[in-house]
């Protein structure tokens, strides 16, 4: 049995704070975990879920002493800003940036109690998106297996009908959470590889309780004769631990989880955490995983109220629905609610091979995220946009008619959803997104870094824009709003042509309305390179490894990617080289040739003009 403290998990709140239940009623009479959830961050929700929305400095969050992290703040740049400009505008406020993963989001160190100020001196840059805290997030809860007759879920939501089409095989589900038991006997042998980003190390096992019970929801094994059923019980599980023992997460380890998991392969993330949808940070994360296939569930919260976050098409939050389709009195709701799934008395897994029911909108998300995973298997041809677009518009219709503040698109229909997505005909998208170049305007004579502005629309969704100069292609940004840094003095004085190219899912490309601009920078004498280029190994972090092993570093310099090489060494042996900012290579670690135990992977970048630096990271080969 659980100690006191671990059963009854309490923080102290504000008089804006709210509790987020997730409370476990084991079958051996166990309860766990009454969690709170702050509210505070909705006070100011970042206004960019629309590619037409300006990044107005007034909409954008302020710091909360009580609510983030201390000594860290988050930042993202407009694309096209050079890394050296980058570095050099976060130098003067002693920042030390760190890139997660392959996105264009940095967590950046500062001093202690110099984040006030930062942040709001960062959010006057005409060459940054934003600069936001790292904000705090706390958790929000016809097989033969024992405990089937009692998921009442299952029924409601049509599940045993849609597993006739699609039982989740093939697709990994990431669980952004506190870890997972994997020696649970309804979890065991579904779990691949994760990472732990709150210890910055391989060890995802859980210390809490919350992301066993999420992950049971999701994706425990069905028709096994063993405890529960789950929505996708053919889905694998990708435990990514983002959170302390008492269930607290940042806003950059969920962005890092996220960003990872893309890359790890997993087509759908749950996160059952409050207020995720007020992170600048974590939805444009979300962006990073959906611009790779995937689909982002969140929780939208245990408050009870409207929480006033602003509408994105980034993620899906989920509030919860009780046994006569109505949502419970407890959970959150608002316009930026897309969506509504059971979430009160769902039987789950437990740490230590136990079972028990679970509530919150912390169940409501893995139940939609279950879902999701049975309809990528039912149709690998569908992108995450289509799977996305079927999900909403087979889900009952509860309340208003059509989408509403309480149920979104109304309660997820697991049947009708897997059905449509299974007959699918994909429709061929051939409408052309809308783009048009607000800023810098025809005539002007400009210099240095010049900030580029545009609008961006889109039938179904934008999900790239390119600039181009002379037609040469200098930025891509694939996160709303929009918004470019170019460095003019890649070109040469005179007059010089800005073009944008913008990108929907189905590959349909349109051009912005051609700018005309006269560049006059002054005339520099040669100035030696001696600065080596930044290099960082994203994947794999120190620890243990196995397998087919995804090697990736990503590098940067002050005169641009084109003039780095790139080489990735294993044990000082070199396995690879490429030109440009990224080099990735598979290791197989299960070849005969390479021993259990440490090795050392080593890359190392160099510019052209013969700087070079190295990084290195150590792992244990699991045989």
């Amino acid at each position: 049995m659980e100690s006191t403290n671990q059963s009854y998990l309490f923080f102290s709140a504000s008089k804006n704070q709210i509790y987020d239940f997730l409370s476990f009623s084991v079958f051996v009479c166990l309860f766990l975990s009454f969690l709170l959830i702050p509210t505070q961050l909705h006070s100011s929700p970042p206004e960019h879920a629309n590619s037409s929305e300006s990044l107005e400095k007034g909409n954008r969050q302020k710091w909360n002493a009580e609510t983030s992290a201390r000594g860290r703040i988050l930042v993202m740049p407009r694309a096209g800003l050079p890394a050296k400009a980058l570095v050099h505008i976060l130098k003067e406020h002693n920042g030390k940036v760190r890139k997660i993963g392959q996105s264009d989001l940095y967590i950046v160190d500062i001093p202690e109690y110099s984040e006030e100020s930062v942040i709001t001196a960062l959010n006057q840059h005409p060459y940054l998106k934003y600069a936001e805290p790292d904000y705090i997030f706390y958790s929000s809860l016809t097989p033969n297996d024992p405990y089937f007759g009692n998921a009442w879920h299952l029924s409601k939501t049509g599940a045993t009908a849609a597993w006739d089409l699609s039982q989740g095989a093939g697709i990994t589900i990431a669980i952004l959470d506190t870890g997972v038991d994997s020696a649970h006997p309804d979890l065991a042998g579904k779990i691949v590889p994760g990472w732990n980003f709150y210890d910055n190390n391989s060890n995802t096992v859980d210390v809490n309780g919350h992301g066993t019970a999420v992950a049971g929801a999701a994706a425990a094994s069905s028709n096994n004769g063993v405890g529960v059923t789950a929505m996708a019980g053919q889905s694998k599980i990708m435990p990514v631990r983002i959170a302390s023992p008492e269930a607290t997460a940042y806003g950059s380890t969920i962005a890092q989880g996220l960003t990872w998991a893309a890359d790890q392969g997993a087509r759908v993330a749950n996160i059952s955490y409050a207020n995720v949808p007020a992170s600048s940070t974590i939805i444009n994360a979300a962006q990073y995983m959906k611009n790779k296939g995937g689909l982002v569930i969140v929780a939208a919260g245990n408050g009870g109220k409207d929480e006033g976050f602003t509408p994105t098409t980034s993620m899906i939050p989920v509030s919860a629905t009780n046994a006569t389709d109505t949502k419970t009195s407890w959970s959150s709701f608002g316009n930026y609610v897309a969506l509504s799934a059971p979430g009160i008395d769902i039987w789950t897994t437990y740490r230590n091979a136990l079972y028990g029911t679970a509530w919150g909108t912390s169940l409501a998300s893995p139940v939609v995220a279950g879902t999701v995973a049975l309809m990528m298997a039912a149709n690998t041809k569908l992108g995450s946009t289509e799977i996305e677009s079927l999900l909403f518009s087979t889900a009952k219709d509860l309340g208003s008619a059509g989408r509403d503040p309480y149920y979104g698109y109304g309660r997820v229909n697991a049947a009708a959803a897997v059905q449509a997505a299974k007959s699918n005909i994909t429709a061929t998208d051939t409408t052309p997104p809308i783009v048009s170049t607000i800023e810098p305007l025809s005539g002007e004579t400009v210099s240095g870094i010049v900030p580029v502005d545009i609008q961006a629309y889109d039938n179904v969704g934008v999900t790239r824009a390119e600039l181009w100069v002379n037609n040469t292609s200098v930025a891509v940004d694939t996160s709303e709003p929009f918004a470019f840094a170019w460095d003019s003095a890649g070109a040469s004085n005179g007059e010089t042509n800005l073009v944008v190219r913008a990108y929907d899912a189905a590959g349909n490309m349109s051009l912005s309305n051609a700018i005309s601009v006269t560049v006059s920078n002054p005339i520099q004498p040669p100035i030696v390179d001696t600065e080596a280029p930044i290099i960082s190994i994203i994947n794999p972090l120190t620890g243990n490894v196995s397998g087919a092993v995804t090697i990736t570093a990503n590098a940067s310099d002050n005169n641009g990617a084109s003039g780095i090489t790139l080489s990735i060494y294993i044990d000082g042996v070199l396995k690879t080289t490429g030109i440009g900012s990224a080099l990735s290579m598979s290791w197989n670690t299960r070849s005969k040739y390479v021993k259990a135990g440490m090795h050392t992977i080593k890359a190392i970048a160099k510019d052209a003009a013969g700087n070079s630096s190295a990084k290195s990271v150590s792992v244990n080969v699991i045989k």
